[in-house]
């Protein structure tokens, strides 16, 4: 018999991420419409342009599964870091990132279930946080968590990957005139 004397409950303090997720969300009364609705079509373009690669990827890459599933997690952790970097609000970032996450879930609930792994994301978020030279750092994390650690493919593709997925989410907020 299985005993559930180790499992927890959480109380009524969520961890501050989760609070500050939640508080930035309810806080969009003061904010105009306008803005709101642009940070909802920012998530939602990002995710369509995130299921587009998905979709093209697999179709090149079928034979390296492990590559792809760590390209998706790539891609996903770009998405979420280039709304927080370029959106100074932070109630516009959770707007930007549900809207992602919803248009995943709407349009592709695998690839959002295969993209959310909450391990890689601390790794990325490692990498990224260390500073200096982040591109370089990203591509040495998604070569180790390809299992192909230190290799400079591996390590070029992912720093590659970021950029250009960077990029994309830059290149769509000024589209919209995201600030």
């Amino acid at each position: 018999m299985y005993s559930d004397s180790d499992i927890k409950i959480a109380g009524d303090k969520p961890s501050y991420d989760v609070k500050r997720n939640a508080e930035s969300l309810s806080n969009t009364n003061g904010l105009p419409k306008n803005e709101i609705k642009k940070a909802k079509e920012w998530g939602k373009s990002v995710a369509l342009e995130f299921i587009e690669d998905a979709k093209s990827a697999v179709a090149e890459n079928a034979e390296d599964s492990e590559m792809l599933v760590q390209r998706r997690m790539l891609l996903s952790f770009t998405a979420t870091v280039g709304f927080e970097q370029l959106c100074s609000d932070d109630a516009l970032v959770g707007v930007a990132q549900k809207s992602f996450i919803d248009t995943l879930k709407a349009n592709d609930n695998e690839l959002y279930r295969s993209s959310s792994d909450t391990g890689a994301f601390s790794f990325y978020y490692l990498a990224f946080r260390r500073g200096g030279e982040i591109d370089r750092r990203i591509g040495q994390t998604f070569a180790m968590l390809c299992s192909h650690d230190g290799d400079p493919v591996y390590q070029e593709l992912g720093e590659a990957l970021y950029c250009w997925f960077i990029s994309v989410v830059k290149s769509l907020a000024e589209d919209l005139n995201i600030e």
